[in-house]
């Protein structure tokens, strides 16, 4: 189940709570009342780990190519 943040808009009453995918959002704070909002920030449950691909690498592997080529033929 993800984790979901919520924040209070009247009282800032923040909290975490577990919510399955078919659960209504919570609207109401449950310290004061008020209306709650879903906070979205860094926290994503999503980490990328590896190497990767970047937009450097075909800028190094293109130049690289290209001056191996004019090397090669000097």
């Amino acid at each position: 189940m993800p984790t979901y943040a919520y924040r209070c808009a009247d009282c800032g009453h923040a909290f975490d709570i577990y919510q399955s995918f078919s659960d209504d959002a919570l609207t109401e704070c449950p310290e004061c009342g008020g209306a709650l909002r879903k906070v979205f920030g860094s926290s994503l449950g999503v980490t990328f780990n590896g190497s990767g691909f970047y937009r450097t690498d075909s800028r190094a592997s293109g130049s690289g190519s290209g001056s191996s080529s004019s090397s090669s033929s000097s």
